[in-house]
């Protein structure tokens, strides 16, 4: 579920969302979701992140909606959780691939892309853009933010 913020909240959606994703640790903690790794012992294993850090990104992201936990239990052992996307985690592939996009294209490693974008169907390599209604992509330069109508 999405959680309904008052008026108090900044104004700014960008501002909004850098809360929740702008951590550094965030959109690696995501990527591993996104590759299948949804365990807490794994995800810091493959990141070398400091437990307590994990525990305080992770509960960020439980409590914006973006994640949800899930128990499990082996034998012999405690409970312990999984960490699953949310529709809202999913949305933010856009947010990572537009972060890898711009990495690749300005802050490029000379052995080249660690990732590549394909479509899984077709194998097709994919760019982020913005889209019009009409599923055209639209050009950088003709891109325009505005405030809402009477603001």
């Amino acid at each position: 579920m999405t959680p309904r913020l008052d008026e108090d909240s900044p104004a700014c959606s960008i501002e909004r969302s850098l809360t929740v994703l702008g951590e550094r640790w965030t959109p690696l903690i995501l990527r591993e979701l996104f590759f299948g790794f949804v365990r807490f012992a794994d995800i810091q294993q493959r990141l070398g992140i400091a437990t307590n850090l994990l525990t305080t990104r992770l509960a960020t992201l439980v409590d914006a909606g973006v994640v949800e936990k899930r128990p499990y239990r082996e034998a012999g052992a405690r409970t312990r959780y999984e960490y699953h996307l949310t529709g809202a985690g999913r949305d933010a592939l856009v947010v990572l691939g537009a972060l890898q996009q711009w990495g690749d294209r300005h802050l490029p490693r000379a052995s080249g892309p660690s990732l590549r974008r394909r479509d899984r169907r077709t194998g097709a390599p994919l760019d982020v853009t913005f889209t019009g209604p009409d599923g055209r992509a639209v050009p950088l330069d003709e891109v325009e933010f505005t405030s809402p109508a009477g603001r």
